[in-house]
Protein backbone atom coordinates (compact mmCIF):
# COMPACT_ATOMS: atom_id res chain seq x y z
CA UNK A 1 0.00 0.00 0.00
CA UNK A 2 1.31 3.42 -0.91
CA UNK A 3 0.34 6.39 1.19
CA UNK A 4 0.47 9.68 -0.68
CA UNK A 5 2.29 12.55 0.95
CA UNK A 6 0.51 15.87 0.74
CA UNK A 7 3.28 18.13 2.09
CA UNK A 8 6.94 17.82 2.90
CA UNK A 9 8.87 18.92 5.94
CA UNK A 10 7.87 20.19 9.36
CA UNK A 11 4.38 21.35 10.29
CA UNK A 12 3.85 25.01 9.39
CA UNK A 13 0.94 27.28 8.65
CA UNK A 14 1.87 27.18 4.96
CA UNK A 15 1.45 23.38 4.79
CA UNK A 16 -1.72 23.29 6.91
CA UNK A 17 0.21 22.14 10.01
CA UNK A 18 1.14 18.72 8.60
CA UNK A 19 4.57 17.22 9.34
CA UNK A 20 5.82 14.67 6.83
CA UNK A 21 9.49 14.84 7.82
CA UNK A 22 8.81 12.23 10.54
CA UNK A 23 6.41 10.07 8.47
CA UNK A 24 8.80 7.09 8.37
CA UNK A 25 9.81 7.26 12.04
CA UNK A 26 9.05 4.00 13.91
CA UNK A 27 7.51 5.95 16.83
CA UNK A 28 4.96 7.54 14.48
CA UNK A 29 4.02 4.13 13.08
CA UNK A 30 3.74 2.71 16.61
CA UNK A 31 1.54 5.60 17.72
CA UNK A 32 -0.81 4.98 14.77
CA UNK A 33 -0.88 1.25 15.50
CA UNK A 34 -1.67 1.88 19.20
CA UNK A 35 -4.56 4.20 18.37
CA UNK A 36 -5.97 1.67 15.91
CA UNK A 37 -5.73 -1.25 18.32
CA UNK A 38 -6.83 0.55 21.52
CA UNK A 39 -10.15 1.93 20.27
CA UNK A 40 -13.32 0.06 19.35
CA UNK A 41 -15.16 2.92 17.67
CA UNK A 42 -14.44 5.24 14.80
CA UNK A 43 -16.21 8.21 13.27
CA UNK A 44 -16.99 7.64 9.60
CA UNK A 45 -17.40 10.74 7.47
CA UNK A 46 -19.29 10.53 4.19
CA UNK A 47 -21.07 12.98 1.93
CA UNK A 48 -23.73 12.97 -0.73
CA UNK A 49 -22.77 13.61 -4.36
CA UNK A 50 -23.89 17.24 -3.89
CA UNK A 51 -21.63 17.68 -0.85
CA UNK A 52 -24.00 17.25 2.12
CA UNK A 53 -21.80 15.87 4.95
CA UNK A 54 -22.73 13.05 7.30
CA UNK A 55 -20.81 11.45 10.17
CA UNK A 56 -21.50 8.14 11.90
CA UNK A 57 -19.94 6.50 14.96
CA UNK A 58 -19.24 2.83 14.24
CA UNK A 59 -17.77 -0.24 15.90
CA UNK A 60 -14.84 -1.28 13.70
CA UNK A 61 -12.29 -4.04 13.19
CA UNK A 62 -9.19 -4.01 11.02
CA UNK A 63 -6.87 -6.39 9.25
CA UNK A 64 -3.08 -6.58 9.02
CA UNK A 65 -3.10 -4.32 5.94
CA UNK A 66 -4.75 -1.41 7.81
CA UNK A 67 -8.12 -1.96 6.11
CA UNK A 68 -11.02 -1.01 8.39
CA UNK A 69 -14.31 -2.97 8.45
CA UNK A 70 -17.78 -2.35 9.92
CA UNK A 71 -21.35 -3.47 9.42
CA UNK A 72 -24.22 -1.17 8.58
CA UNK A 73 -27.69 -1.28 7.14
CA UNK A 74 -27.69 -0.87 3.37
CA UNK A 75 -30.34 1.84 3.67
CA UNK A 76 -28.44 3.90 6.27
CA UNK A 77 -27.44 7.37 5.16
CA UNK A 78 -23.71 6.68 5.33
CA UNK A 79 -24.07 3.45 3.32
CA UNK A 80 -26.10 5.25 0.67
CA UNK A 81 -23.45 7.97 0.56
CA UNK A 82 -20.76 5.34 -0.04
CA UNK A 83 -22.74 3.89 -2.94
CA UNK A 84 -23.43 7.30 -4.49
CA UNK A 85 -20.05 9.04 -4.18
CA UNK A 86 -17.62 6.42 -5.43
CA UNK A 87 -16.88 5.20 -1.90
CA UNK A 88 -14.95 8.32 -0.84
CA UNK A 89 -14.84 8.50 2.96
CA UNK A 90 -12.75 9.71 5.87
CA UNK A 91 -12.36 8.06 9.27
CA UNK A 92 -11.21 9.44 12.62
CA UNK A 93 -10.24 7.11 15.47
CA UNK A 94 -9.58 8.53 18.92
CA UNK A 95 -10.21 8.05 22.64
CA UNK A 96 -12.49 10.76 23.97
CA UNK A 97 -12.57 10.53 27.81
CA UNK A 98 -9.29 12.39 28.32
CA UNK A 99 -8.26 15.90 29.42
CA UNK A 100 -8.33 18.74 26.90
CA UNK A 101 -5.13 19.11 24.92
CA UNK A 102 -4.00 15.50 25.43
CA UNK A 103 -6.04 13.78 22.71
CA UNK A 104 -4.39 11.46 20.23
CA UNK A 105 -6.13 10.65 16.99
CA UNK A 106 -5.69 8.66 13.82
CA UNK A 107 -7.06 10.27 10.65
CA UNK A 108 -7.59 8.32 7.43
CA UNK A 109 -8.94 9.08 3.99
CA UNK A 110 -9.63 6.52 1.30
CA UNK A 111 -12.40 4.48 -0.25
CA UNK A 112 -14.98 2.05 1.07
CA UNK A 113 -17.01 -0.62 -0.61
CA UNK A 114 -19.33 -3.45 0.25
CA UNK A 115 -17.76 -6.82 1.14
CA UNK A 116 -19.17 -9.46 -1.19
CA UNK A 117 -16.89 -12.41 -0.42
CA UNK A 118 -18.41 -14.89 2.11
CA UNK A 119 -14.96 -15.95 3.34
CA UNK A 120 -14.00 -12.34 4.11
CA UNK A 121 -17.36 -11.84 5.86
CA UNK A 122 -16.64 -14.87 8.08
CA UNK A 123 -13.20 -13.42 8.92
CA UNK A 124 -14.80 -10.11 9.90
CA UNK A 125 -17.27 -11.89 12.18
CA UNK A 126 -14.32 -13.58 13.91
CA UNK A 127 -12.46 -10.27 14.28
CA UNK A 128 -15.55 -8.63 15.80
CA UNK A 129 -15.77 -11.44 18.37
CA UNK A 130 -12.08 -11.05 19.23
CA UNK A 131 -12.27 -7.26 19.57
CA UNK A 132 -15.51 -7.16 21.57
CA UNK A 133 -14.78 -10.36 23.51
CA UNK A 134 -18.39 -11.44 22.87
CA UNK A 135 -19.77 -14.59 21.32
CA UNK A 136 -21.46 -13.99 17.99
CA UNK A 137 -23.89 -16.39 16.33
CA UNK A 138 -23.94 -14.49 13.02
CA UNK A 139 -22.80 -16.02 9.73
CA UNK A 140 -21.73 -14.53 6.42
CA UNK A 141 -25.29 -14.92 5.12
CA UNK A 142 -26.38 -12.32 7.70
CA UNK A 143 -24.40 -9.75 5.65
CA UNK A 144 -24.87 -10.97 2.08
CA UNK A 145 -27.64 -11.62 -0.42
CA UNK A 146 -31.09 -10.51 0.77
CA UNK A 147 -29.85 -9.34 4.18
CA UNK A 148 -30.52 -5.67 5.00
CA UNK A 149 -27.00 -5.33 6.46
CA UNK A 150 -23.59 -5.43 4.85
CA UNK A 151 -19.97 -5.42 5.86
CA UNK A 152 -17.93 -2.61 4.36
CA UNK A 153 -14.17 -2.45 3.77
CA UNK A 154 -12.29 0.84 3.92
CA UNK A 155 -8.90 0.99 2.20
CA UNK A 156 -6.82 3.99 3.35
CA UNK A 157 -4.88 6.12 0.89
CA UNK A 158 -3.67 8.79 3.35
CA UNK A 159 -3.05 8.46 7.09
CA UNK A 160 -2.05 10.95 9.80
CA UNK A 161 -1.69 10.92 13.60
CA UNK A 162 -1.97 13.78 16.05
CA UNK A 163 1.29 15.72 16.19
CA UNK A 164 2.75 18.11 18.70
CA UNK A 165 0.97 21.35 19.55
CA UNK A 166 2.94 24.31 18.21
CA UNK A 167 2.88 27.85 19.57
CA UNK A 168 2.12 30.28 16.74
CA UNK A 169 1.35 33.96 17.32
CA UNK A 170 0.52 33.26 20.97
CA UNK A 171 -1.88 30.40 20.13
CA UNK A 172 -1.40 26.65 20.43
CA UNK A 173 -2.02 25.00 17.06
CA UNK A 174 -2.74 21.29 16.66
CA UNK A 175 -0.63 19.51 14.05
CA UNK A 176 -0.72 16.16 12.30
CA UNK A 177 2.10 13.84 11.26
CA UNK A 178 1.79 11.91 8.01
CA UNK A 179 2.17 8.15 8.47
CA UNK A 180 4.02 5.95 6.00
CA UNK A 181 3.52 2.41 7.14
CA UNK A 182 4.55 -1.00 5.91
CA UNK A 183 1.99 -3.15 4.12
CA UNK A 184 1.10 -5.02 7.29
CA UNK A 185 0.89 -4.48 11.01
Amino acid sequence: MTIAKTFTGQATQANQWINTADSDHPAVFQKAKNILSNNLYCSLSTCTPDGEPWISPLLFVYDENWNVYWSSAIISKHSQNIYSNGGKVAIAIYGSPIPEGTGQGLYLTGTAQEVENPEVAEQIIGWVGQRTKKANNKTASDYLGDSPRRFYRFVPTQVWVTGERILSDGQLVDTKVGVNFPNSL
